[in-house]
């Protein structure tokens, strides 16, 4: 089954359209696998994308894990930045590898790229950054807010950002707050520990966000391994299931390439035969060509195929010559080709004299 990747900055909405995607193959009863940065990593960790070591590093992993999962059974979605053209060539060739279909979701975020999330796009992120308005809301699109989403322990946090206190000031103050627990009237939830813990993980600074919108490489339609290539602006625009649907399970997987083919089987003794039939081949010609003048039919015993002589031949030359067949046959081996190898090899020496 087919692989689908995700393309695009963060906060542009890639792991909302991954699990709407998700659900909506789910209820066509077929398996869907998931690979994410938290699944290698354990975490949602934004700083891995400021160290080129340890981002190298992670996409190795993302790479084996699609390679683990990538069958011809189950879809796999790759949910990740994925901005760099070589790192989808890379797997567009794993799935050209595996012989199934490939398609590219590049989400794009509206407005263009700043260093947090759009307001719009503050309930869809929460317990992921720190960006999060910390406005006390009762309510947000008219549903009530999550009580793990926005938690204010002090009035002073309102007024920090009244007075525009940059976030990371109001981060400081509030993991000062929580190392006066004791001091707090009241304690502070597992399930928000746990959610501060992944929104300081997963917050992309606006020094990286510079970053990767620098160095993001946005797909091409014209690369075959960009298409079919949908793009997304925004959470408003619907997903395009039906065409999606149609990419992954009606179109033909991408061709083989001899790099990805499994090499024919041959006997150990194919190598053996192919330098003595090549032997006795040169043997023959460097015997016959003594006798001959130009514009003479050179044959020898046991083959059907002539070499036209229309000059005296050196042996470094017909050595030069055979050392070439022998590595072009080596790369497609066949056993049935053994009793033709004499044949094969003055064919190839025809053609290149003259």
């Amino acid at each position: 089954m087919p692989l689908v990747v995700f393309c695009g900055l963060p906060y542009s909405g890639k792991s909302r359209r991954a699990e709407e995607l998700r659900g909506a193959l789910a209820v066509d009863g077929r398996a869907v696998y998931v690979v994410d940065d938290a699944l290698v990593l354990g975490t949602e960790d934004a700083t891995v994308y400021g160290d080129s070591a340890r981002e190298k590093a992670l996409r190795g992993a993302l790479r084996a894990a699609v390679e683990r999962l990538l069958s011809r059974h189950d879809v796999v979605i790759l949910d990740s930045l994925n901005y760099i053209k070589g790192f989808r060539y890379e797997l567009y060739c794993l799935a050209r590898a595996a012989r199934t279909p490939l398609c590219l979701v590049y989400c794009v975020r509206p407005g263009g790229v700043s260093g947090g999330p759009p307001e719009a796009d503050a309930v869809d992120h929460q317990g992921r950054n720190p960006s999060v308005s910390w406005r006390p809301r009762t309510e947000e699109r008219g549903r009530p807010l999550a009580a793990a989403s926005c938690v204010l322990r002090e009035p002073q946090a309102v007024d920090s950002v009244v007075s525009g206190r940059t976030q990371a000031d109001i981060a400081k103050e509030l993991e000062q707050e929580e190392t006066r627990a004791p001091d707090l009237p009241a304690p502070v939830t597992p399930e928000f520990d746990t959610g501060a813990k992944r929104m300081a993980s997963a917050f992309y600074s606006p020094e990286l966000m510079e970053a990767l919108t620098q160095r993001f490489e946005a797909p091409d339609s014209r690369n075959r391994w960009d298409r079919p290539l949908f793009t997304l602006v925004g959470l408003e625009e619907p997903l395009p299931l039906a065409e999606i649907r149609a990419a992954l399970f009606e179109n033909q997987a991408p061709p083989p390439r001899q790099s990805t083919q499994s090499q024919p089987l041959a006997s150990g003794s194919f190598l053996h035969q192919l330098d003595q039939v090549t032997n006795q081949v040169l043997a023959g010609l460097m015997e016959a060509q003594k006798n001959a003048v130009p514009g003479d039919l050179l044959k020898l015993p046991g083959t059907t195929e002539h070499l036209q002589f229309t000059r005296p031949l050196t042996m470094a030359e017909l050595s030069r010559l055979r050392r070439q067949f022998i590595s072009y046959t080596k790369m497609h081996p066949n056993n049935e080709n053994l009793p033709q190898l004499a044949n094969m090899f003055l064919q190839y020496l025809s053609q290149s004299l003259h």
